[in-house]
This record gives structure tokens, C-alpha cells and sequence, in this order.
């Protein structure tokens, strides 16, 4: 059951009672790693809308100081609070990587100390549960919580086949497969990704991230633990089922494109519009240079294919 809000917020909408964003004001974006908040802010710019960064110390980038911006820590959410009401923010999306921290790395300020007990139980889970958490203490403060695909729609993956590689019906298969792990999992707060080959499930992401579930594939077969063609397998990831698509929501650039390939990956499958895609030209060209096929699946189809998947498979 949701905590009653108490503070300046009390009248917000619930997360399951909100409405797009009010488009009212500054839009605040709380900022983590990667370029992702720079796409943001920039789709907002372009839509006419203000923004106004809040930068994460020891992940949001120093570059996107050429906003305006204000730098705070993790823990000081009465102090982000105080600065975006003083601003007249009402909309605020979070976007960009964070590792999760440990609890007493976390510098709290006197807002945060008196949540203490609330905050530790929002650890003891995945991080779907984590985020959700903090969504909900945010908004308790006076903000409407938004997704980056709502004020920047432009950046979501479109649907179908993008560049000029194409995948063939055995891959069709492997993506059909990963998605239907997804599903399966997502209940679980597992992860949002898993690599196909050939029928074979051979790796699924937990907490160690896309990137370190690449690497792992690449290291197992150098080793010799699986045993695959030169290209072969894809990458197939999507937003969990039931997930709050306002908080991380999967992002697909150049770099997935190189790690996918450098690991004899075939190619690349994410749920259309539900992904953020900084530059779709830029990412087709990367995949093109790869020889590697990019998918963006309709979620229809994700839904058909988890329920078939459920059904059937190796």
C-alpha cells in the first residue's frame, strides 16, 4: 500500500493515478551517466519547453554543465526539492545510468534522515522495487513524475527492421524465444535482457547490467563453454512487464552496437517504443558498419510471442 504524502505534494496524482505531463514550467531533469540526459533536454529544447538539469555527483557527465544546470549529491533530495520548487519546476524525469549504491554511501540530507526507515526497505528488492520507491518519495515532494518518452517521443525506437542488415527466420525465432524469457522473468525483477542462439537461452541479465552480460557471453565463448557460429545469437531486450516505463526504460546507441558485435553477435532486438535512441542515424549506420541487423518488435507481437514462447521452446 502507497505511503499517504504529507509534504508539499499531498494533492499530486498517485503513480497510478497520473496524467501526462502538465507541460507547466520548467521541465527538471535529474541526471545520471551516459548521453541519454543530454537527448533529453535537447528533444524538450527543440519542443520549446525550459530545462533545467540536476546533475548527480560522481555520474552525470561535466559536459552537460552547458545546460542549465545544478550539481547535487545522492541523498540530498530535500535540497533537489527545494531547488526545482524555487525554480518553478513541475515536471521532473530521471534519465541516464546509476548503480545502485550502497545504503551507507548515500550522503543524506534532513529530509532523507527522516525517510531513513522507508529507505532501507526500498533496498531489500530488485531494482524495479528500488526505483518505484524513489519515484514515489519524489513526488511526495511536489513533483509530477514523467518518463523520457513522454516529453521526448522523438528518441523511442521505431518499429521494424532499421538499416540494411536483416535477420534471418532462425533469428526471428531467437528473438521471439528472448522476449518470452523476459515476460516469464519480469515478475521476478530479474532484468531486462537475455541473448538467444540457435533456440539456446545463453545468457540472462541480473544485476551486473547489459554491458558485464555481454562480456560474460564474449568470455564463454573464448573459452570454449559455448560453442557458436562467427556471427550468431542476438541481444533481445524490453521493458519488464508491469514496469513503471518512467524509470529505466532501456536506451539503445552505437556502443550496444559495438559490444554486440565485438562478441559475434548477429544482432540486436528491443521492443518498439520501448527504448530511447539518442540518433537513429547514428545507429544505423554503426550497425551497418557492424554487419549486425537492429530490430525495433512491436510489443503486440512481444506479448503473442511471450505467450507462444511460454508454451513451447527448447
Amino acid at each position: 500500500m502507497e505511503a499517504p504524502a504529507t509534504g508539499p505534494g499531498a494533492g499530486a496524482l498517485s503513480p497510478r493515478g497520473r496524467r501526462g505531463p502538465t507541460g507547466e514550467g520548467p521541465l527538471g531533469i535529474v541526471a545520471g551517466s551516459g548521453a541519454f540526459p543530454g537527448a533529453v533536454a535537447d528533444a524538450a529544447l527543440a519542443e520549446g519547453r525550459k530545462v533545467i538539469l540536476f546533475l548527480i555527483q560522481g555520474f552525470a557527465d561535466p559536459a552537460l554543465e552547458r545546460y542549465e544546470h545544478v550539481w547535487f549529491r545522492l541523498g540530498s533530495l530535500g535540497k533537489v526539492a527545494a531547488m526545482g520548487r524555487a525554480r518553478g519546476i513541475r515536471d521532473l524525469v530521471m534519465v541516464g545510468g546509476l548503480t545502485r549504491p550502497r545504503l551507507r554511501d548515500i550522503g543524506f540530507d534532513f529530509t532523507m534522515l527522516r525517510l531513513l526507515p522507508r529507505i532501507a526497505r526500498l533496498f531489500r528488492g530488485g531494482d524495479n522495487h528500488l526505483l518505484s520507491g524513489v519515484l514515489e518519495l519524489v513526488q511526495e515532494q511536489g513533483f509530477h513524475l514523467v518518463g523520457a518518452h513522454e516529453v521526448a517521443p522523438r528518441l523511442l525506437l521505431p518499429e521494424g527492421v532499421l538499416g540494411s542488415c536483416r535477420p534471418s527466420p532462425e533469428d526471428e525465432a531467437d528473438m521471439a524465444k528472448g522476449l518470452a524469457v523476459i515476460r516469464t522473468l519480469g515478475p521476478f525483477d530479474v532484468g531486462q535482457a537475455v541473448i538467444v542462439a540457435d533456440g539456446w537461452v545463453v545468457a540472462v541479465e541480473a544485476a551486473e547490467g547489459t554491458d558485464q552480460m555481454l562480456a560474460r557471453f564474449g568470455e564463454m565463448r573464448r573459452s570454449g563453454r559455448i560453442r557458436l557460429a562467427k556471427r550468431q545469437g542476438v541481444l533481445v531486450k524490453a521493458p519488464k512487464p508491469g514496469q513503471d516505463r518512467r524509470i529505466d526504460l532501456p536506451s539503445l546507441g552505437p556502443h550496444t552496437v559495438e559490444r554486440a558485435a565485438a562478441v559475434g553477435l548477429a544482432g540486436i532486438a528491443f521492443e518498439a517504443r520501448g527504448a530511447i535512441v539518442p540518433d537513429v542515424e547514428t545507429l544505423v549506420a554503426a550497425a551497418d558498419a557492424a554487419d549486425l541487423y537492429v530490430v525495433g518488435m512491436a510489443a503486440g507481437a512481444a506479448a503473442r510471442t511471450a505467450g507462444s514462447g511460454a508454451d513451447g521452446g527448447n
